[in-house]
C-alpha cells in the first residue's frame, strides 16, 4: 500500500494533557504522547498536539517536553485558557478528527459535529489502539 504524502494525510488534533494521563498510576507521561503520535502517523494521520498550560508542571519528563514546545512539536494553549476551547477549534477549523477520550460534554452545544470526529484510544504497555466508529455513541 502506498505511504500517504504530508498534503495528503488525514489530520487529527491530539488532546496532550488527556493522552498524558492515560495511563494508570497517575502520572502524566511525555512517552504516551509519543508513541500515540508515532501511532497515527503508521496510520497517515498527521497529528497536531494540542496542550493545557498546566501540562507542562506535570509532566515526567519536563526538559524533553519543553524542547517539543520550542521545536513547534507540541503547541500549548495559552494560560488561564480551556485548552478543550483550542482543540475543538482547531478540529473545526482544519476539518480534522480529534484524538482524545474526553466527551466535550460542557463545549457539545458549541461544537456539535467536532464530537463527532473524536477517536478514542487505549496505551496498553506502550502499544497504541485506536477506535473509530462512524457514530459517537449516546451518553
Amino acid at each position: 500500500m502506498p505511504r500517504r504524502t504530508a498534503k495528503s494525510r488525514r489530520r487529527v488534533v491530539v488532546d496532550a494533557s488527556n493522552v498524558a494521563h492515560a495511563t494508570e498510576g497517575g502520572e502524566a507521561r511525555l512517552d504516551n504522547i509519543e508513541v500515540v503520535q508515532q501511532k497515527l502517523r503508521e496510520e497517515g494521520f498527521e497529528p497536531l498536539i494540542v496542550a493545557d498550560a498546566a501540562l507542562r508542571h506535570k509532566i515526567d519528563r519536563p526538559a524533553d517536553y519543553e524542547r517539543l514546545i520550542t521545536d513547534g512539536l507540541v503547541h500549548q494553549a495559552p494560560a488561564g485558557t480551556d485548552a478543550d476551547y483550542f482543540i475543538l477549534s482547531f478540529a473545526r477549523e482544519m476539518n480534522a478528527q480529534i484524538l482524545s477520550n474526553d466527551r466535550f460534554r460542557d463545549r457539545a452545544k458549541q461544537f456539535p459535529r467536532e464530537r463527532d470526529r473524536i477517536i478514542r484510544y487505549m496505551i496498553v504497555q506502550g502499544e497504541v489502539v485506536l477506535e473509530q466508529r462512524s457514530k459517537r455513541r449516546q451518553s
